[in-house]
């Protein structure tokens, strides 16, 4: 099926939902390392360039996925060594010790220098290696592996058709969540079915997430509640671990693909494993999964489309707001109950800070994924929350609006404060 005649809800499925490996700003970092030092003749001897501030706040502290180790400088020096630019978002698939000895000798010896700098686009790298005679400097913008402009020893290089051709798809219209809604209930199963590797990949992740202590454990605390009788064994406490499993897992470095949404493994994450969970207590068929899961990480990308890509609102709160769609889809096939659940949402957790991807992050997918359910639980019956009430109204639509106009306008000197904060630790 050629893109024309591709409906717009799997144009931007294909776009934004994908396959990661780690927390993708530092997978930018050492995507955009690899691609350089791949043009070199030797081993990568200097690294120097910026990032941006947005880029910055979330690689400083999230451990690099493969390694037990975090930082800008040692995330660009593993990707030179090791990483693979062909494999996108998994460049670091295969990384090895070896690679991050050889990373931390780079960076030790004062080789490695990446300053932060405030860019009109949110997601923008500009790294040079340098080997040699030999240097090569890589531009990335817009998304995390979108290189403009490649440069060795100071001439410019044509770039592959698909490092550009991303730039094209930019421009996909947004859309609400009623048109949404009336395609995942039409469309031929068949068309959407792809969307099932979201479960796979995510239900793995979160595998890994419980069999091993990754990052905080946030997983394993909840658990140990269950079992001690602090915590209720009931669906609401399976959603919460069963995703938070995968967040931790994610975030503590596990060498486990994920599937992102919007260029992140939280959000595909927050927007996977709640449905995942509640198609599984509802014993559904992988029809139903499929349609459930397109229209969660399509309510995802309806709202996110909205706002700035990099932002200081926590964006597993939009995600989970698309998991509310697909949770409260699958108990009542409702669009009025999906509405619903999505203010009651923007009511709850409107305000949610993102300060830096860490470890800590599990924490803010518990909430917002507690948000989801107990919201879709209001929703089933008729409770919203009252168009007095703050931002929100009696309109999903104009109540996305309120949100990321706050996103976008109010929040833009929020998120100043937070990096200025991060950048001076």
């Amino acid at each position: 099926m050629s893109q024309q005649n591709t409906p717009i809800f799997i144009q931007w499925l294909k776009k934004e939902v994908a396959p990661a490996l780690g927390c993708t700003e530092p997978v930018a970092i050492a995507f955009t390392a690899a691609y350089a030092a791949r043009n070199l003749q030797t081993p990568c001897e200097k690294i120097e360039g910026f990032i941006s501030a947005n880029l910055y706040k979330n690689a400083m502290g999230v451990t690099i996925p493969g390694t037990t180790v975090s930082g800008v400088n040692l995330a660009a020096a593993i990707g030179a060594f090791g990483g693979n630019p062909d494999k996108g978002l998994q460049t670091l698939e295969g990384i090895t010790p070896h690679h991050v000895e050889l990373a931390e000798a780079l960076t030790a010896a004062g080789k490695v220098n990446i300053d932060v700098q405030d860019t009109p686009d949110f997601i923008h790298l500009d790294l040079t290696l340098s080997a040699g005679n030999d240097t090569c400097r890589v531009v990335v913008k817009g998304t995390h592996t979108n290189v403009v402009e490649c440069y060795l020893n100071g001439e410019k290089q044509a770039l592959a058709q698909t490092q550009s051709s991303n730039e094209k798809t930019e421009a996909l219209p947004t859309f609400s969540l009623q048109e949404a809604y009336d395609f995942v209930n039409t469309v031929p199963v068949e068309e959407i079915a792809f969307i099932l590797e979201a479960a796979r990949l995510n239900s793995a992740l979160s595998e890994e997430g419980k069999a091993k202590k990754y990052g905080l454990n946030i997983s394993g605390t909840f658990t140990d509640a269950v079992q001690n009788g602090l915590m209720s064994n009931d669906l609401l406490s399976n959603v919460i671990i069963d995703t938070v499993a995968a967040s931790d897992a994610r975030m503590g470095g596990a060498p486990v693909v994920a599937m992102s949404n919007f260029g992140s493994g939280n959000q595909g994450i927050a927007a996977t494993m709640p449905v995942v969970t509640v198609a599984k207590h509802l014993n559904v068929d992988e029809e139903t999964l499929a349609r459930a899961l397109a229209l969660s990480h399509l309510t995802a990308i309806s709202i996110h489309s909205r706002y700035t890509r990099l932002s200081a609102l926590c964006a597993a709160s939009t995600a989970a707001m698309g998991a509310a769609a697909g949770m409260a889809w699958l108990f009542t096939r409702n669009i009025d109950t999906i509405n619903t659940a999505i203010i009651n949402m923007v009511s709850d957790v409107t305000g949610m800070i993102c300060d830096g991807a860490s470890n800590s992050c599990a924490m803010k997918v518990s909430s917002v994924v507690s948000s989801a359910f107990k919201s879709v639980l209001m929703a089933m019956q008729n409770r919203c929350a009252s168009a007095n009430d703050g931002i929100v109204c009696g309109d999903v639509e104009q109540t996305i609006n309120n949100l990321c106009r706050l996103v976008i306008k109010p929040m833009t000197y929020t998120d100043k404060e937070i990096i200025s904060i991060m950048v001076a630790k």
